[in-house]
């Protein structure tokens, strides 16, 4: 069994309101040294799979079919 940790994160230049939305709302709250907030998913995924190489690969085809959005989305694939 392989852990697998994906990031996924909007592409340069593609509107981040979730991120925005909660810079403004830290402003609010007093907290002025906050410029710029980036709002990041991640999957922390248990595969069976023994290879690293392959686990790799599932992840891979998770984000291509479901995870990521390849539009407006980039990712990063970490196995342990």
């Amino acid at each position: 069994m392989a852990l697998v940790t994906v990031e996924i994160h909007l592409k340069k230049g593609v509107t981040d309101p979730e991120g925005d939305a909660t810079a403004k709302a830290l402003k609010l709250l007093g907290f002025d040294g906050v410029s710029r907030v980036h709002f990041v998913k991640r999957f922390d995924l248990e595969v069976a799979e023994a290879d690293p190489a392959k686990a790799r690969v599932a992840a891979e085809e998770m984000c291509r079919r479901l995870l990521a959005n390849p539009v407006i989305h980039d990712y990063e694939i970490r196995v342990a």
